[in-house]
């Protein structure tokens, strides 16, 4: 028997700093977040990090936290609910922090007689802190806790026509009645050297402008190519203009190069050069989170209307969009069948 667990980033239980804490700490800890040695990373995450992280972090979640709960895990649910009222095989949702386990999602799977998983990872373009860390623990999981069941992983969807019509479609939507004169795609920032070690070819990630758009087998696993392809492809479905567009990367860590431009910098300077009416949209998350709903919608807006910005647009994600859950009900169609 089929079944499919969708695998999304995960959420404190509470914006609560004792909550915080070690919801972070899970995260920070994970070898493909932050890919130092062990015993440096103890250092940095338990020695340093988490000594004000929680608080600051726990401060911005009460910001964005719903009635309901965490949002990144509301919407979450409400698109698991829809897919699976599209599909005829069991479809369950796990987290890869927090308590809503992998385990806990292959275990559901398992109790309804699920032997083979569609493993998919929420996650558009690939990366070794979101999509890598996903399939190795699932992995790790399936080996030691159910051994007959089979994985097939759902490889990232970026450039897929489907997906990349729903986004633009999305962009669209939101866009009507707002007079913009620049529209960002924002996409979450990795240290470069992430880049490099997902580089197949161990050699063609130079990150010098011109290697994205080189064709290699590196970038089936490059998140900067993927980035720049998912923007190029719904530009062009727009009919943007060069003009009234960009790219940068938000959430970065202080000590390393992660990839430019830097979001929050570019945004600062953008009223300067007479932007005056911006939209944001932040393609690397499917469900809207604290990344997107305090950093941009509204950190973001606050830094851009204090340096002389008039008017400024958060579009959503996908969440559960009709469309877009239509879309993920075809992939598992597709498989299932």
């Amino acid at each position: 028997m089929k079944g499919v667990l969708l695998v999304n980033l995960g959420s404190p239980e509470s914006p609560a700093p004792k909550d915080v804490k070690p919801y972070l700490d899970e995260f920070l800890m994970d070898k493909y977040v932050i890919d130092v040695p062990y015993l440096l990373r103890v250092l940095l995450v338990r020695g340093i990090i988490l000594r004000k992280r929680p608080e600051e972090s726990a401060h911005a979640y009460a910001k964005i936290w719903w009635e309901e709960g965490s949002p990144l895990v509301v919407l979450s649910e409400r698109m698991q609910k829809k897919v699976q009222t599209l599909v005829n095989v069991p479809v369950e949702l796990a987290m890869r922090y927090g308590s809503m386990t992998i385990e806990k999602g292959l275990q559901q799977l398992h109790d309804k007689g699920v032997t083979e998983v569609l493993l998919f990872p929420l996650y558009p373009q690939y990366a070794m802190a979101s999509t890598l860390t996903i399939l190795v623990k699932a992995e790790e999981i399936r080996k030691k806790k159910f051994p007959h069941i089979t994985f097939t992983d759902v490889p990232a969807f970026y450039n897929k026509p489907d997906y990349i019509k729903n986004l633009a479609d999305s962009i669209q939507k939101h866009l009507v009645g707002f007079e913009y004169d620049h529209l960002l795609f924002s996409y979450h920032g990795i240290p470069e050297r992430h880049i490099r070690k997902t580089d197949v070819t161990k050699s063609h990630c130079k990150i010098d402008g011109s290697c994205c758009s080189a064709p290699s087998p590196a970038h089936d696993f490059c998140y900067r190519h993927q980035c720049y392809e998912t923007t190029r492809q719904v530009v062009k479905l727009l009919g943007l203009p060069e003009d009234k567009y960009s790219l940068t990367f938000q959430s970065r860590l202080a000590g390393d190069k992660w990839l430019e431009p830097y979001t929050d910098i570019e945004i600062d300077k953008m009223p300067a050069k007479g932007i005056k009416n911006l939209a944001v949209v932040t393609p690397a998350f499917v469900s809207d989170c604290l990344e997107t709903l305090e950093e941009i919608a509204m950190r973001a807006k606050e830094d851009f209307e204090k340096n002389g910005g008039e008017n400024f647009l958060a579009i959503p994600c996908l969440n559960d969009d009709q469309k877009w859950c239509q879309t993920v009900s075809n992939w598992i169609n597709e498989w299932a069948e």
